[in-house]
Order: C-alpha cells, then structure tokens, then sequence
C-alpha cells in the first residue's frame, strides 16, 4: 500500500471537519509547495542530480529552512539509492514520507500538557503582533468547549491596550481575567492570578506576558521571574510554555523560536495565521532545526479555529492536490 492510501485510511477515524480545516487552511503553502514539486515531477521523468538540485530550491522558497532541506535532499538521494528509484513519481511518495516523518515525533509530544484533578498553568510567549493575546482567547475557549474551567491573567501590562484585548476575550468566550493597571509588575498578576486559581479550583489558567521590553535582555528576565513566581506558588508549573509565532513571517518565526528557545524552556509553538500564508514550510524548520514541537496551529479568524497539530493531517492537507491519482490507483486496484 502507497504511503498516501496509507495516510488516507489513517485519517478515516478523524474528524472530516478538522481534515477539511487542515486541507482548506494550507490552499496557499500547497499552492507554492506540493504543486510545485507535483509539476517538477511531471517535467524530469528521471530521478538525477538536475530534479534534486530542482527539488531543493522549491523547499527552501517554502520555508523549510537551509539546513532541514539539506537533510531531506540526502535522506531522499540514500532512497532512492537504496530503492534503486529511477522514475521521479516513484519518488513522490517517498518525498511526503520523509517530510511526515521529520514532523511525526510521537502524539504525546504535541498534545498539551493538561494535568489531571489539578491546577494546569500555561504561560504564552512570543513577540508583539504574532497573535498571542489571540490565541490565548481561542485556546481559552477550546478548553471550556472540552468542559474545563479556564482562568486568564493579563500579564502584558507594558503594551497599551493588551489587557483591555484580554479582557474583550474574557467576555466573548465567557472567562474571567485576573489583570492589574497598566504598567504594573506582571509577576505580581500571575501572582494573584495563580492564588485566585487555586482558590476557585480552576482546571487552567492561561498568562498572557509582554513581547517587548526595552530591549531582549529585560523581555527575557521578566519571563524567568514570571516563571519562578509560578514555581513558587505551584511546583512543577508551568506545565506548558507556548511560543507563539507568526507563520506568515517564515524564516523570522524561525529566528524568533530560537531566540526565545535559548532564553527560555519553551515546551511547543503556537503557530498563527497557517491559513494566510505559503510559507506553511516553516513548521518543518521549526520541528526538525529546534526539536520544539508545533502544538496549536491557527487555522481562520473564528473563535473555533484554534486546532492540535496532527503531522498527518498536515502532510495530508499538503498533498491533497495529487490524492485524485491515489483514487484511481485505488480503482485500478479493485478489479
């Protein structure tokens, strides 16, 4: 059985909206991408050094990142080897393999770390204007959807507005928000945050903190000091930290996860506005290069449109622009 009847059968027992929401979110990143690599396809029959060279240079315009591409380039050149594939479409199948298995790092690694009978505090990092406030909202609401109470702190007290944002979220999805004046010390309302958790025996709370201080130095003590007033108050929290980077900024949100990857233990990436860019590349970058799993991804503007990443709904929806010819191999096969 091809790998893509394989990935189909597999995504049979899922959801078809999460599937159709996954496929329709990633029209722009398989626009410039499988397309792209289906057409080089059909214009070098023959698997050589031209169609790679080819190959490498669609995956780098699609934000896959030098240095994974590099990888992938050698991994399918050991393939096809090993497979003695001469033909180009036979390769196809392989290619799509490779890139699930460079995001496939086993489910418990994307899935969040929600505690059982207890307080879960996640703490949201990441620059101004990625969408964290955002997703915070929507994550919020997905939690209480799953019927879970959720508090939020508005601990981005530098930013103007930020916790009159928060609070907009509070009152759409119906959560009460734990918030200080601006310019207050956000320690002190994740401190208050936490103290009022415990004492409603909420399931989860979700901090909001600044994404620019004066420079990245002071950014990146006051998320340790954050940190360390949660751990104070309820050890081993914080059960997540969820970077949260803009995808339609590519290599930046590269740069970005690495930044606050060496500054911080950051647990997963919350990637935002998937739906709105072609550089959907970058969560293979993120995955393979910084070993920090894409946890959440943003998939529409609607308050519902926060979802788990699944590496095969993904290459799924990557792909599905050439599973019309896996049907007709399928058709072929049944007579």
């Amino acid at each position: 059985m091809s790998f893509f009847k394989r990935l189909k059968n597999k995504l049979t027992t899922q959801s078809d909206t999460v599937t159709e929401k996954f496929k329709d979110g990633l029209t722009k990143t398989r626009a410039s991408f499988s397309t792209r690599i289906n057409d080089l396809v059909k214009n070098y029959r023959k698997v050589d050094e031209e169609f790679f060279e080819e190959l490498e240079e669609i995956l780098i315009e699609a934000d896959v990142g030098v240095s994974t591409v590099m990888d992938l380039i050698d991994e399918l050149k050991d393939e096809a080897r090993t497979q003695n594939i001469k033909e180009t479409e036979e390769l196809q199948g392989v290619i799509s393999e490779k890139l699930a298995e460079l995001l496939d790092k086993g489910d418990d690694d994307t899935k969040l770390n929600i505690q059982e009978d207890e307080l879960t505090v996640i703490l949201f990092v990441g620059v101004n204007g990625v969408g964290k406030t955002t997703s915070i909202g929507k994550l919020a609401h997905k939690l209480k959807q799953e019927g879970k109470s959720v508090l939020m702190a508005a601990g981005d007290t530098f930013r103007a507005g930020a916790i009159d944002q928060l609070q907009v979220w509070g009152n759409r999805v119906g959560v009460d928000v734990i918030k200080h004046s601006e310019g207050a010390d956000p320690a002190a309302v994740v401190f208050d945050a936490v103290k009022s958790a415990k004492t409603r025996g909420v399931d989860v709370l979700l901090c909001d903190t600044a994404g620019r201080l004066q420079n990245k130095v002071n950014l990146m003590n006051e998320l340790e000091k954050i940190k360390r007033v949660i751990g104070r108050e309820l050890p081993g929290a914080p059960h997540e930290v969820l970077l949260v980077v803009d995808a339609t900024t590519g290599q930046n949100a590269m740069n970005q996860a690495k930044t606050f990857s060496q500054a911080t233990d950051v647990s997963g990436i919350v990637l935002t506005k998937l739906d709105g860019t072609a550089k959907g590349g970058i969560v293979l970058a993120i995955r393979h290069e910084l070993e920090i799993p894409v946890k959440l991804v943003g998939l529409g503007e609607k308050v519902e449109d926060l979802y788990e990443f699944d590496a095969d709904q993904f290459v799924y929806g990557l792909f599905s622009n050439i599973l019309p010819n896996v049907e007709e191999e399928e058709s072929v096969d049944r007579y």
